[in-house]
């Protein structure tokens, strides 16, 4: 079966050609026909920002994400729920699951991964969003474009744990959708963060029932206990954490997730902020101390892989603690915006070989989408990079090997230097943060809603010896429709 999928993939994959990573793209892919209308989503609306304004609140006056938390499970308990948050699907030793990352804009780069979602999750037990159900803020009110109808077709459940953006909302959309939750009653909050906080949501009932239409078979139906859970199984336990607004973990779910850290069977982790991402170390703080990262790497824990959303691109960081391999993995190319990887210099990150690094899209596929993304946007043609410029740039800037094999030969021009600069993607002759500019603010308003879309999504096959976890892409092309590309693929030993 993996010699099969590999063998697909180099035939399809971008990391072969540029047909497989949708720059050749002659026929749009039916998701089209799944969306209800031609609306997209865009950051670059005042009114999305004002609303997402909670996290600039949350920085400066303190995030109150824990204090709320503990009111849910309060209020989870009193209802009777497991005290240890697990979920008990019938699955055995052998079964697959789905993982999609920060998925909800609810326009046409979210619905174009559903095709391949579906090919490929066919016979999969359950599958599950990290981080980001519904942008921009959570609401209830907003389900049904951004969560019910994309899936409608999936015929098993979705397991979920918050991103910032669900929590902006208070977490009352996600409580209520996914844990069947009412709503906690208004608690005052003081001062100035009180004042100009956005506050949750009145959810309409009828609203919301009508959306629940979509995934009303009984196959599909799931409570989920609250924001963190664990899934388990024979062979593995998946374990998803809620990292709240400003990724800090409270004392209250820090120590339920020493206590499942402790079963002796394999572990995954699903977290709302990955800990390695774009080069850089960044675990979860614990409010008590330390890191969620020191729970993964302690050899009694037996994690195998920690998977996050928040970022949204495909990264894999193999990373050997001890004796062992531990795969780091950024998986959040459900749907929404892409950000750039072509920002992401060559990789040291946790002792990780630029080698053993894999990305989607491609550095120089990022490179050369957005080189011409702007070039149309500001109408200055010289800034336009063909996919392989792009691919020679990165490979020169990283000092490796192209991943794929450029078509034609390529010299590579001071007005393509230039054009990699303004991007982010080449030093400067002096020191200008330009790649941490384009990260955080120029692909967050470059949303685009025609192919390629350059999204992913992850299959999970697990036995009792192994875990394979492959990477197929989305551009939103019918090629890659009716054959998923595989971007990356790796088997991790679990006995």
């Amino acid at each position: 079966m993996v010699e099969v999928a590999a063998e697909r993939g180099k035939q399809l994959s971008s990391r072969v050609s540029e047909d497989g990573a949708g720059w050749t793209c002659t026929q749009t892919g039916t998701f089209a026909q799944l969306r209800p209308d031609n609306r997209g989503f865009s950051w670059l609306n005042l009114r999305t920002l004002w609303r997402s304004r909670n996290e600039i609140l949350a920085g400066l006056f303190g995030d109150p994400s824990g204090e709320v938390r503990a009111r849910w499970i309060a209020a989870q308990e009193a209802r009777g729920i497991d005290p240890e948050f697990r979920i008990k699907p019938p699955l055995g030793g052998n079964f697959s699951f789905l993982l999609l990352g920060d998925t909800g804009e609810g326009d046409a780069s979210q619905y174009a991964v559903v095709p391949g979602m579906l090919k490929e999750g066919k016979d999969t037990s359950f599958a599950v969003i990290a981080s980001d159900v519904i942008y921009p803020t959570g609401s209830g009110n907003e389900y049904g474009d951004k969560f019910f109808r994309p899936y409608k077709d999936y015929d098993a459940p979705i397991y979920a744990i918050p991103g910032n953006h669900d929590w902006y909302d208070g977490l009352g959309g996600f409580m209520r959708v996914f844990c069947d939750t009412p709503a906690l009653k208004p608690k005052p909050d003081r001062g100035l963060r009180g004042l100009l906080w956005r506050k949750p949501d009145t959810i309409d009932e009828t609203q919301l029932a009508e959306a629940r239409r979509f995934r009303d078979k009984p196959s599909q139906q799931v409570t989920q206990p609250g924001p963190y859970w664990v899934i388990e199984s024979d062979s593995l336990l998946i374990v998803g954490v809620d990292t709240g607004i400003k990724n800090v973990i409270d004392k209250a779910q820090t120590a339920w997730l020493r206590r499942v850290s402790l079963d002796p069977r394999p572990k995954v982790l699903v977290t709302g902020k990955p800990i390695y991402t774009g080069n850089a170390y960044k675990p979860s703080k614990l409010e008590e101390g330390g890191t969620i990262d020191d729970i993964v790497r302690d050899p009694a824990h037996h994690y195998v892989a920690a998977i996050g959303g928040d970022v949204h691109n495909y990264q894999r960081y193999p990373v050997k603690v001890g004796d062992r391999v531990i795969q780091y993995v950024v998986s959040g190319g459900g749907g929404a915006f892409m950000h750039a990887t072509h920002t992401i210099g060559r990789v040291n990150a946790g002792g990780v070989h630029e080698d053993d690094f894999r990305c989607y899209p491609l550095r120089g596929d990022s490179l050369s989408f957005y080189s011409q993304y702007y070039a149309r946007r500001l109408r200055m043609k010289w800034l336009g990079l063909t996919p392989s410029e792009g691919l020679c740039l990165m490979s020169e800037h990283i000092k490796n090997q192209p991943v794929r094999t450029p078509t034609g030969p390529v010299a590579i021009t001071r007005r393509m230097r230039w054009a990699a600069r303004l991007l982010g993607a080449w030093p400067w002759p002096f020191r200008l943060p330009v790649d941490k500019v384009f990260h955080r603010f120029l692909s967050e308003l470059s949303d685009w809603d025609t192919p390629p879309f350059f999204k992913q999504f992850l299959h999970i096959s697990v036995t009792p010896e192994t875990l394979t976890l492959r990477c197929f892409a989305a551009t939103g092309c019918l090629a890659q429709e009716v054959e998923p590309p595989l971007e990356d693929e790796v088997t991790i030993r679990l006995s």
